[in-house]
């Protein structure tokens, strides 16, 4: 029988509207201003914290909605904005330097939705607020790496030559002196030793003293490369955060700009995105005491629990060479991270460890911290900080693929394999700038979004409710629903986020919607005037409309997809929502509509239709 749906149909159309409703009902509660405060080592591990911000807020008089323990890390919910920012000074006064205290914004959707993962769309920047910071990369710092680089060939050369030196030293400008007992041996390092060095200018001083000097271009290299490699890792440390479209981009000579559009854990984005954490492996010099005069090719470096050991200056290893590190748990119940090597990375830990058998080799955690100090031009001075965690006897001859141990605290643990993980810092690198987008614009841009979007469904349900009556009613549910279903989709997908552009692209696919309910309604009205019946009519009218409803979505999505390959930021945002629009409409418009319809004029005798 024509116009006639079984009833799995309906009660599958039924299912879908209502996860559609309930996934959609999160943004109805809107959010609450609150603090983030986690460890410095991405976790608070014990409950005497909780207690203590507890402490300070009573002792303040600063009434807090809730505070809440859980995913090691402490979340303050305040009534309002004005709250937030007091408690978050009282915070950081008591406790700051201990913590990392972030203002945050928290979503207000009660526990039973959570408890179904149904939480609110992320909104960009410029609707939902967000963070923006402002990076300076530490160039310096990359080019007295070139300089060390530079200090350790020349070194090793002239020990291979057994050429006797008087002094080999850094030198201003990142430049090597190296003084000799002559100036014939002078002649022949400048001869035999440095004709080998690419991209250095080498210059006679007097004394019988060389001056090797990187040269302007590859000083510009190396400020290129420092900064290029940085964006890669901050962008592979927010993947590691959950977020997909975040803006990265450089600014001047030695800044980038990140922003994090819909981030709500800004403690935990801040701490990864600034840690400058590395690995360097030496060799331990079990020959010099701690207590006497050390050789100059050594130093004292100390563990967490304050024990010394003298190593040696010269690193084995970096951190540079990891591209890969884990977690697990050894034979001994104790934590270890797993480390993985690159080619090159292997080859020198495989060399080094097979003419080293029996000799203890030190793993070196370098962090760099702000200091509270500021230099000429205003900016923090980083302090870098460094400490043993390990010391092991080497017992045979390593690879690509070892593990560290003597790590106590999993969640530090966790912490160094994702930054290692992600990738370490060419170039140290600190937040300069961090600012929130303000509420005022944010409300602005919602309002004018909200009534682009009003305004246009309701023109389009007032034209088709006059146009075509009982079928125009039936188009306008199905534009509700197919509004209803588009916010569901978005909230429940990782990793999308609403912005202008995505409103845009709501309106667009609404309008699609409407322009299908106007193919099928026109095809209808058709029918019956070339002497159709009732029935006929509304079974041809959606027959003949829906491949060209298909034609039209197609191309649309095309253009979608090239979109969102090509584009970068909203533009992605606005390709998402449209795809995701396509597809609803494509429910509502074509099997959504043809339900109601069915249920209203399917087996019926009907003389004339309300069109």
């Amino acid at each position: 029988m024509l116009n006639r749906y079984p009833l799995w149909k309906y009660l599958i159309l039924l299912i879908i509207l209502f996860f559609g409703c309930l996934y959609a009902l999160p943004n109805l509660y809107g959010e609450d201003p609150s603090i983030q405060i986690t460890g410095l080592h991405g976790s608070i591990t014990n409950e005497n914290a909780f207690v203590q911000i507890k402490n300070i807020l009573q002792k303040d008089h600063i009434e807090s909605k809730s505070i809440t323990w859980q995913n090691g890390s402490v979340l303050v919910r305040l009534p309002n904005t004005s709250l937030q920012l007091e408690a978050c000074e009282a915070i950081k006064k008591s406790i700051g330097k201990n913590y990392i205290v972030a203002l945050n914004l928290a979503p207000a959707t009660p526990f039973w939705l959570s408890a179904l993962c149904a939480e609110p769309m992320k909104l960009g920047l410029d609707l939902r607020g967000g963070i923006h910071f402002l990076m300076e990369v530490n160039i310096d710092s990359s080019l007295s790496k070139l300089q060390q680089e530079n200090f350790d060939n020349l070194r090793s050369d002239l020990h291979e030559k057994k050429i006797p030196y008087l002094e080999l030293s850094k030198s201003d400008l990142f430049s090597l002196q190296v003084r000799f007992l002559d100036q014939k041996t002078r002649d022949k390092v400048r001869r035999d030793i440095l004709s080998n060095y690419h991209d250095v200018i080498i210059k006679n001083s007097s004394y019988n003293t060389l001056t090797v000097a990187v040269n302007d271009e590859s000083m510009r290299l190396a400020r290129e490369y420092a900064i290029e490699q940085n964006i890669n890792i901050l962008r592979n440390r927010i993947t590691q955060l959950g977020l997909t479209e975040a803006i990265i981009q450089r600014q001047g000579n030695s800044f980038i700009i990140v922003e994090l559009p819909g981030m709500q854990d800004s403690a935990r984005a801040k701490e990864i995105l600034s840690s400058m954490a590395t690995l360097e492996f030496r060799l331990v010099d079990t020959h010099s005491a701690v207590d006497i005069t050390l050789p100059k090719d050594s130093e004292v470096k100390y563990t967490r629990d304050g024990r010394a050991f003298v190593l040696n200056k010269s690193v084995i290893l970096t951190g540079d060479h990891i591209i890969n590190s884990t977690t697990s748990i050894d034979e001994y119940n104790q934590t270890q991270v797993n480390i993985s090597l690159d080619r090159k990375g292997g080859n020198i830990m495989s060399s080094f460890t097979r003419d080293h058998i029996g000799q203890a080799m030190a793993t070196l955690f370098i962090e760099y911290k702000n200091s509270g100090k500021k230099d000429s031009r205003g900016h923090m001075i980083l302090e870098k900080c460094d400490e043993i965690i390990n010391v092991a006897y080497i017992q045979s001859q390593l690879g690509s693929n070892f593990r560290i141990s003597g790590i106590h605290n999993q969640k530090e643990a966790h912490h160094l394999a994702l930054l290692l993980r992600s990738g370490v810092f060419i170039a140290p690198i600190q937040i300069v700038e961090e600012r929130i987008i303000g509420p005022t614009m944010v409300a602005k841009n919602i309002s004018q979004g909200l009534k682009a979007c009003l305004w246009g469904v309701l023109v389009s349900i007032l034209f088709m409710v006059l146009r075509y009556k009982l079928f125009g009613l039936v188009a306008t549910l199905a534009l509700l629903a197919n509004l209803v279903l588009i916010i569901g989709t978005m909230s429940l997908l990782p990793g999308v986020t609403l912005t202008m552009p995505g409103i845009a692209g709501i309106v667009l696919t609404l309008v699609v919607a409407v322009d299908a309910n106007v193919l099928i309604n026109e095809r209808i009205k058709e029918e019956l005037q070339n002497g159709r019946s009732v029935q006929r009519a509304i079974h041809e009218g959606y027959k003949r409309a829906f491949s060209s409803i298909i034609d039209a979505n197609i191309t649309t999505l095309i253009k979608v997809i090239v979109l969102y390959t090509v584009g970068t930021g909203s533009i992605k945002g606005f390709a998402v929502t449209t795809a995701v629009g396509i597809a609803t409409s494509m429910l509502t418009a074509i099997i959504g509509t043809r339900a109601i319809i069915n249920l209203i004029y399917g087996g019926k005798r009907i003389n004339k239709l309300s069109i």
